[in-house]
């Protein structure tokens, strides 16, 4: 990143440029240089005074949605400004700029529509993505980051079309930046419009997306590659993210491409090493290794089953074979258990489906099903994840079963937004006499509980993600390896003192900054010893450092 901005862009076009303006913090040589004498008030402010101001604005916002336009307004004008805003508030503000209030934002997207943010990408013009691509004018060495989405499957919203993929994919890398320091000068995000199969988007005549069903099969494809081919020929050394994708699509894609590209999908990888994470830290907690976990899983998706998959390999890594490991997970989906007679198993919940004679003595409901309660009343787990969006399933019998077996309960309903979770801290708290070990997918308030006070972690995928993707972006990894992974969730555990009781199982989003840093750093040092870094990593603690991008104003140069 160089010391100053250089541009030939004169008067309105500098403040119309978010990246360029700086408003009443242009220096007075600025102005005259650059043709702004007369266009913004004769005062010069600093940055900090500008964020006094925008902060009161924002606060003065009477809902949560409106502070969220307000803020999309501010980053389409002044993003610098926009940033340093989020950085200094960012508990505060980062649910607000992403989960839980971009779902509200990304359902009325077509009714608020503003500036277009990043490239639209239609899967009824593939012959236009390349030139989609090079109407953004950037170079082969100008783009860090690509953040894509189809928008099939939105936080737990579902499927919200090109408004969806569009806000996902901004929100998401406003968290890279202002959690990481990802410059937004080389992050792109990317809508991929492949239809949608909301009726209500449909038949909303306001509209921005093609107005067709979702295209699957080998059309859907084609224009998956397409993407990846105009995107990697332009950009070489970008990490290419995969956000929201519908599960029979998600793991199929990184699958596809995992190997020969510098790609990651976070619900998958970044939701399973997250769990790890907090797992790592409640092992410390309850002194049971890894590999004797028996682990419950509810929810058998894209996330469900991206976590068993993290967990598996974190018990492998601790001693057991992976048949062994894989038999010490339960995967329950709404069709129950999954067993080998399940019907319609998708292919990744395979390896996760019990022999029916297993089972074969064990209650089932009235459609036939092995229930979530009966599971855990059979298992009796020591770690019970819930990734199914249905609310209140960890119901107080089941809550109660699961601690009358095991003396220290790890429960993580990380189900999002709120009114999805499977059950609240402060019920699972009073539900084990206070001994629940609990991580959940929003923000929570402390719990009290007999006179104790419980921190509840969130297991936040920014608390991962966005370090992950600065240690690939530092060492130019060629891919996102599984050690990459691992080395991510161990850094994040360490950063919590567990030995205090109540202490949360990980670290606060206050830190962020400070958390991507040390993952980072770990991340690109494993990329190096894995041979897959093409940067010298001589000191990655202080490469990765160097590389991130802070909310400054640079002086700009009339060229």
């Amino acid at each position: 990143m160089g010391n100053e901005h250089v541009t030939t862009a004169r008067g309105l076009a500098v403040l119309h440029d978010p990246l360029l303006n700086k408003g009443t913090a242009f220096t007075p040589e600025e102005r005259a240089r650059l043709g702004l004498d007369g266009l913004v008030p004769p005062v010069v402010e600093t940055i900090e005074e500008q964020t006094r101001r925008v902060y009161s604005q924002y606060r003065a916002q009477p809902t949560d949605l409106l502070k969220n336009v307000y803020l999309a307004a501010l980053r389409d004008r002044n993003e610098t400004l926009f940033y340093r805003l989020l950085s200094e508030h960012l508990r505060e503000i980062l649910p607000i700029v992403y989960d839980p209030t971009v779902g509200e934002a990304i359902r009325s997207y077509s009714h608020v529509y503003r500036r277009p943010r990043g490239v639209f990408l239609s899967v009824d013009d593939m012959n236009g993505i390349g030139r989609a691509f090079d109407n953004l004018g950037r170079g082969p060495d100008e783009v860090d980051l690509i953040v894509a989405s189809d928008a099939e499957q939105i936080l737990g919203i579902g499927d919200w079309g090109v408004g969806g993929g569009a806000g996902i994919a901004a929100g998401k890398l406003a968290v890279y930046t202002a959690a990481a320091g990802v410059d937004p000068a080389r992050a792109v995000p990317v809508a991929l419009d492949v239809g949608t199969d909301n009726a209500e988007l449909l038949n909303d005549p306001a509209y921005v997306g093609n107005r067709h069903g979702r295209v699957r099969g080998e059309r859907y494809d084609e224009f998956i590659d397409a993407y990846v081919t105009a995107a990697t020929r332009r950009y070489p050394a970008a990490l290419l993210h995969w956000e929201d994708f519908g599960p029979s699509n998600a793991r199929r894609i990184l699958e596809r491409y995992a190997e020969r590209l510098c790609t990651f999908n976070d619900d998958m990888q970044g939701t399973g090493a997250i769990v790890l994470a907090a797992v790592l830290s409640a092992v410390k907690v309850t002194g049971t290794p890894l590999r004797d976990q028996r682990i419950v899983v509810f929810g058998a998706g894209t996330a469900g089953v991206g976590i068993a998959d993290q967990l598996r390999e974190a018990m492998v890594r601790d001693g057991l074979d992976g048949g062994t490991a894989t038999r010490r997970i339960w995967a329950v989906d709404r069709q129950g258990l999954l067993t080998d007679a399940t019907r319609g198993l998708r292919d990744f919940q395979v390896r996760y489906a019990r022999p029916s004679a297993e089972v074969a003595g064990w209650a089932r409901d009235g459609e036939g099903r092995v229930t979530l309660a009966e599971t855990v009343a059979r298992v009796g787990p020591t770690l019970l994840v819930g990734a199914s969006t249905v609310r209140g399933a960890f119901t107080e019998p089941i809550v109660r079963t699961m601690a009358a077996a095991v003396e220290r309960p790890v429960i993580f309903p990380i189900s999002n937004p709120t009114e999805r979770m499977e059950a609240t801290p402060s019920d699972l708290l009073r539900w084990t006499d206070g001994r629940a070990l609990v991580a959940t997918g929003v923000p929570a308030d402390p719990v009290v509980h007999g006179g104790d006070i419980h921190e509840i972690g969130q297991a936040n995928n920014a608390l991962l993600f966005p370090g992950l993707g600065l240690g690939a972006i530092a060492s130019r990894a060629r891919r996102i390896s599984d050690g990459m992974l691992r080395v991510a969730a161990e850094a994040v555990a360490g950063l919590v003192d567990v030995s205090v009781p109540g202490a949360s199982l990980l670290p606060m989003v206050d830190d962020l900054r400070e958390i991507s840093a040390a993952v980072a750093a770990r991340v690109a040092g494993c990329a190096a010893d894995e041979g897959l870094a093409r940067a010298e990593l001589e000191d990655p603690e202080r490469q990765v450092r160097e590389a991130m991008w802070r909310p400054e104003y640079r002086p700009v140069r009339a060229g």
